[in-house]
């Protein structure tokens, strides 16, 4: 039977209109009993993305330059290297992701007794972490950092940073390692999340308290999605220097430790007329 041709090819979905809230494929339409071509080309290339993503190389040399700049740096980032040899490596061996090899385990120690600092206790060492994306950690490190810098310095309270340092094939766990190495209080894991199909973008923030090589996941905090089109910049940075702040009065992290920058999780107490948090655990 022809085609009439008052009729659409495309039969339009009534939800297509919330497409505008969210980056879910909802209201795709459909032609005949498949998806409209446009939508199908769009879906396969933001899969070419997201495995794009995953062997996307980090370029350690232009970031490492950006970092410097951005943040008035009086030295380089320490350039750090996972057990992983190769991205192959990394892949397939994810245990190898979480520790250092023996050169930079020992190009850090002798680092920082060169640089006199090897006895000193910092309240924070950061460690940007290429992870399944380095296309996230190029595009979105250093506008956190610059911003997270920028509270840190403005607080009334004194942040002894340590020295910043990358780290190539790395995993979360490689942070705890890096922060007990470092004197660190704390550790600030900066890695690429695993890539979705509509964000291979994205930069996950993970937090510990008291870092040493072997800790379990329920001692970290984390911070998704930072991103252009998902949490912003600022807005993951305020998150994160008040969890900071918390952890540093409570000397703990993890699960016991939970996000209170929002206003609205806050609740009075009549009975003694204090303001208390119930995430919180006590």
């Amino acid at each position: 039977m022809a085609h009439d041709p008052s009729s659409p090819i495309v039969v339009e979905n009534p939800w297509e209109r919330l497409n505008a809230f969210t980056d879910a494929r909802i209201g795709l339409g459909r032609a005949g009993v498949s998806l409209p071509t446009s939508k199908l080309l769009a879906f396969q290339l933001a899969h070419a993305q997201a495995q794009d993503a995953v062997h996307y190389p980090l370029d350690v040399e232009v970031l490492s330059t950006e970092l410097t700049q951005a943040l008035d740096l009086s030295e380089a980032p320490l350039r750090l290297h996972s057990h992983a040899q190769d991205r192959a490596m990394y892949l397939q061996r994810p245990d190898y992701g979480r520790r250092l090899n023996d050169e930079s385990r020992e190009y850090l120690r002798e680092h920082l007794q060169q640089a006199a600092v090897s006895q000193q206790r910092f309240d924070l060492a950061v460690v940007v972490v290429d992870g399944l994306s380095a296309l996230a950690v190029q595009q979105n490190s250093s506008p956190f950092l610059s911003a997270l810098y920028q509270m840190l310095s403005s607080d009334s309270a004194d942040w002894q940073l340590a020295p910043l340092t990358i780290v190539e094939q790395g995993r979360v766990a490689i942070g705890d390692e890096i922060g007990g190495l470092l004197n660190a209080d704390a550790v600030l894991v900066m890695i690429g999340e695993r890539p979705g199909l509509s964000s291979p973008d994205s930069l996950g923030l993970y937090m510990t308290w008291a870092p040493e090589p072997g800790l379990k996941d329920d001692r970290r905090n984390c911070i998704s999605n930072v991103r252009p089109a998902g949490l912003q910049i600022e807005e993951a940075a305020r998150r994160f220097f008040l969890l900071l702040k918390e952890a540093r009065q409570l000397k703990l992290s993890g699960v016991k430790l939970k996000d209170r920058s929002e206003d609205d999780v806050l609740e009075g107490d009549s009975a003694s007329g204090s303001t208390r948090n119930f995430l919180v655990a006590e």
